[in-house]
């Protein structure tokens, strides 16, 4: 059976295939930037991890070219961490495990790693190669992009020379895009005294688990189920119908992705169970019919579990339910001017319930600061009137399209050239770090693009093998064709 290591352009593949061997999860970046840095500096490029933790190569011009304006290639190390219940995967210490599926590269059981794999394996085969020609060049691999775009932010306004950046985290291929959402991280949380279970209680484990998830951003607007929402809602019932109690909630782990699992751990009266079982399978049917056929294999299903030494106050477990259920979740607005496209959202991504403390993490996004703000004072009225605390961090603006772009236009001219057709240009309700960058360095013209990806941030992730060489060529070609200074 042949490997991603068969594949075309092999460049680009081999290098791939070697990230995949490094465990890069974000927050835990120092394997793969070592990596990076030492694979600079066996080419005998000017190699260094900045104060931030990014990676920064640059290689000169090819002879005839220095009169170029300088590129910077960009994309980040790092890496969702998602996996299926049932595949064993420490991402800190295992490599990924690809397989090919038809057209398809995927991974067994977990998160693919493409977003940004791939851009960083384009940029380091455009690094090691002889032939393309090229400006002066720097690679700029940031690092911990998915949980905060914290290498970004960071980016000192002297680290780089270059007057064209080509972000290459897009996963869309035949689409350049031009601008992004903006993102606000909004965390609500609360003590309470814990109480001891009513005597004779039994606990059950309710799970809910086999959602798609996703993207956060790309996908939201799709209509897939939100774990956390739809078993607060199963929760809410059986709360309702059979008066039991509330010993903890958990669900989703990473704020850019739609949470696929979440599970609660609940206390019965062994006298009030009479038809639980038929209530859950009734229930586990009823959102498969609701959600099909965007969610097609939905389960929620019942387990035996060790009985909590100690519960959730009523008075808590109603409000703390009744809130998740209230929290704005999925699109709020189009963007009036290009309806096709999601102008802000929010996704409910994480929330822990036990212990004494109450935690609910948000991932609020738009492409206009006056909605994102207005979306953050919803929800934190919302969580007010439970009791919560709400604090907001990680804001960044978006990045604002600039249609007159001249390397918009030079790659425009350039694509119809190489495949007949005009590209889309487009802009991305997903946040890119060409927004931040561009803060930083307000006079470089940024453009972003990159092979056709599917599910990323989730353990479904895959790379659509046809757009790999369609990408490589289309980078190939703009740095050959980059304008003079």
């Amino acid at each position: 059976m042949s490997t991603i290591l068969d594949l075309s352009p092999q460049g680009v593949w081999k290098n791939f295939h070697a990230l995949t061997q490094i465990p890069r999860p974000s927050g835990h970046c120092e394997q793969v930037s070592d990596f990076l840095v030492n694979f600079g500096k066996n080419l005998g490029l000017d190699s260094f991890i900045d104060n931030a933790g990014n990676v920064v190569i640059r290689k000169p011009a090819t002879p005839g070219m220095e009169n170029r304006k300088g590129v910077v290639l960009q994309a980040h190390m790092d890496m969702v961490p998602q996996k299926v219940v049932d595949v064993e995967h420490n991402f800190t210490k295992d490599p990924i495990q690809t397989w090919i599926d038809g057209e398809w590269v995927r991974a067994k059981g977990t998160t693919l790693g493409a977003d940004d794999g791939l851009g960083v394996a384009a940029i380091m085969a455009v690094l090691e190669s002889k032939d393309i020609k090229h400006g002066p060049l720097e690679a700029l691999i940031t690092k911990d992009e998915e949980t905060g775009m914290f290498g970004a932010f960071a980016l000192s306004p002297d680290t780089l020379k270059g007057d064209i950046l080509l972000n290459l985290d897009s996963e869309a291929e035949g689409e350049l895009y031009i601008g992004c959402a903006g993102g606000l991280d909004i965390t609500s949380s609360m003590q309470y005294q814990e109480v001891t279970p009513t005597a004779g209680f039994i606990a059950k484990k309710i799970v809910l688990k086999g959602l798609r998830g996703g993207h956060s951003g790309m996908e939201i607007n799709e209509g897939r189920a939100n774990a956390i929402k739809q078993l607060a809602r199963v929760v809410h019932d059986l709360l309702v119908e059979f008066d039991c109690e509330l010993a903890s909630f958990s669900g989703g782990n990473m704020r850019n992705a739609i949470p696929r699992e979440a599970q609660a751990v609940l206390l019965f009266n062994p006298e009030d169970m009479e038809g639980l079982d038929s209530y859950i399978q009734e229930y586990e049917a009823q959102l498969n019919a609701e959600f099909y056929p965007i969610e097609k294999d939905i389960h929620l299903k019942m387990e035996d579990t060790e009985t909590p030494a100690t519960k959730v106050p009523e008075e808590i477990q109603d409000n703390i339910i009744a809130v998740i259920m209230a929290c704005q979740n999925g699109t709020m607005r189009m963007i009036p001017t290009v309806p096709d496209t999601v102008e802000t959202s929010s996704n409910l991504a994480i929330v822990n319930i036990g212990g004494g403390n109450v935690g609910i993490k948000i991932l609020a996004r738009s492409s206009n600061d006056g909605m994102k703000d207005y979306l953050a004072d919803c929800l934190e009225s919302c969580f007010n009137m439970a009791g919560l605390k709400t604090e907001t961090s990680g804001g960044y603006s978006g990045w604002q399209p600039n249609v007159d772009s001249p390397i918009l236009a030079a790659m425009r001219k350039s694509y119809k050239e190489q495949f007949g057709k005009e590209p889309l240009v487009k802009v991305i309700h997903a946040g890119l770090e060409c927004g931040i960058i561009g803060a930083i360095y307000p006079k470089m013209d940024m453009i972003s693009f990159g092979p056709t990806l599917e599910s990323p941030h989730t353990p479904g992730e895959r790379a659509f093998i046809p757009s790999v060489p369609k990408f490589w060529d289309f980078l190939v070609a703009t740095l050959e064709q980059v304008p003079e200074k």
